[in-house]
């Protein structure tokens, strides 16, 4: 009997973010990323380059893909489209007559964040339209002063305010995707007796809008930043790389006294003196560190760092924004980013600033069979970007 083999995919750790980069790689115009007879084989998935392995069923039976359960160590658990090996994906496993199954099961556990702690989101306006259109308006008027009336002057007239406006005229994409089962699926998970495929299968569907939402909030749509671009990725805000140059938790205390000192200045500044934030999101890196006491403090007056930060800046923005806060996110790793930066971002939590729409949350619809043996749904949604309205308002800092 011959030997069946199947393909996995392993990382290459090369990282491509450019649309044109990748549809060369997986079309085959990049020699390194072709096969020995020549032809394409690479595929991107989530902007890193995977490459195929072929492997016997006989040699990975019974044996972890991760060597050691250790997935850097081995390789990544995608079949060949891509996405999740074969074998990871069943509940037939090879047990002997001394083995008990348990009955609750683990779940993958993934990175989570609220993209309505950090943002306003607003869900359900505009349900089923192609493009969202915010008006924005703008004073047309002189000065105060020329208001004031020349009494009895022959040349005594009214002065006019006027407005005029613009409008941001944003798309909205449509999300869809099905679960399908069998009866021998339904069957044979009830056999098994210890997790259930349909409920799973939900599960999985659902985790994949949030973490897909999730993303988008923080570094838009990959494949098309300018429709749909992320809080850390907007093309339209001011980006400066002058104020922070290292960690915050890595400054000496003279120059953590000039950040601190500088921070919200440079914000003010940036809005013409309108406006000042109620957020600052640090990378994860910074957070986790900002708990040491603050440099200078030591022996004398112990604060962490994270605490003198929000006091000061809180003190700072107290008379406009009462509610600052600082808020970590491991998307402004530079691990965690297609552009290897560090990310810092200053801005007002403020849906006429800021904000992302769900015009459709997600919805799945009822489950159907033409022939009551195979039945599937489908979940659907509809979202934007992470959209600026005052552009002034939110500042991004990087290095």
């Amino acid at each position: 009997m011959s030997q069946r083999n199947s393909i996995f995919y392993q990382t290459t750790g090369k990282v491509v973010t450019d649309r044109a980069e990748i549809d060369a790689i997986e079309s085959g115009q990049v020699k390194e990323y072709l096969d020995s007879d020549g032809k394409a084989s690479a595929i991107v998935r989530d902007n890193t380059v995977l490459m195929p392995v072929e492997l016997e069923d006989g040699a990975i039976g019974r044996r972890s893909i991760w060597k050691g359960g250790r997935q850097q160590d081995g390789m990544d658990r995608n079949n060949a489209v891509g996405d999740v090996v074969d074998m990871a994906t069943g509940y037939q496993i090879a047990i002997d007559t001394l083995t008990y199954i348990k009955k609750k099961t683990t779940d993958q556990k993934f990175y989570r964040e609220a993209p309505a702690d950090y943002i306003p989101v607003v869900v359900g306006e505009g349900a089923f339209s192609s493009q969202l259109l915010t008006n924005r308006t703008y004073s047309n008027a002189d000065d105060f002063e020329s208001g004031i009336l020349k009494t009895g002057a022959s040349d005594a007239h009214l002065t006019e305010t006027d407005i005029s406006i613009d409008g941001v005229n944003v798309p909205v994409a449509n999300w869809a995707k099905t679960i399908g089962y069998t009866l021998f699926d339904v069957e044979q998970a009830l056999r098994a007796n210890n997790w259930d495929i349909i409920e799973k299968k939900h599960k999985a569907r659902k985790t994949n809008w949030d973490l897909g939402f999730q993303k988008t909030a923080f570094l838009g749509v990959s494949s098309n930043q300018t429709g749909f671009p992320g809080l850390l990725t907007n093309p339209n805000i001011v980006t400066n790389t002058s104020l922070i140059t290292a960690l915050i938790n890595s400054l000496s205390a003279s120059a953590l006294q000039t950040f601190v000192t500088t921070l919200i200045q440079t914000y003010f500044a940036n809005t013409n003196s309108t406006a000042l934030p109620n957020r600052f999101v640090v990378p994860y890196a910074e957070w986790l560190g900002d708990p040491a006491l603050t440099p200078g403090t030591v022996g004398t007056y112990p604060v962490p760092l994270i605490e003198y930060l929000e006091k000061a800046f809180k003190k700072a923005v107290s008379r406009m924004e009462p509610d600052f806060k600082i808020m970590p996110s491991a998307y402004c790793d530079a691990a965690n980013n297609p552009s290897a930066l560090h990310y810092y971002m200053l801005y007002r939590d403020d849906d006429e600033s800021i904000r992302m729409d769900m015009p459709v949350p997600y919805t799945t619809t009822q489950p159907n069979s033409l022939n009551n043996f195979s039945f599937q749904d489908v979940a659907y949604g509809q979202f934007t970007g992470c959209n600026v309205y005052r552009n002034l308002e939110v500042l991004r800092f990087q290095f």
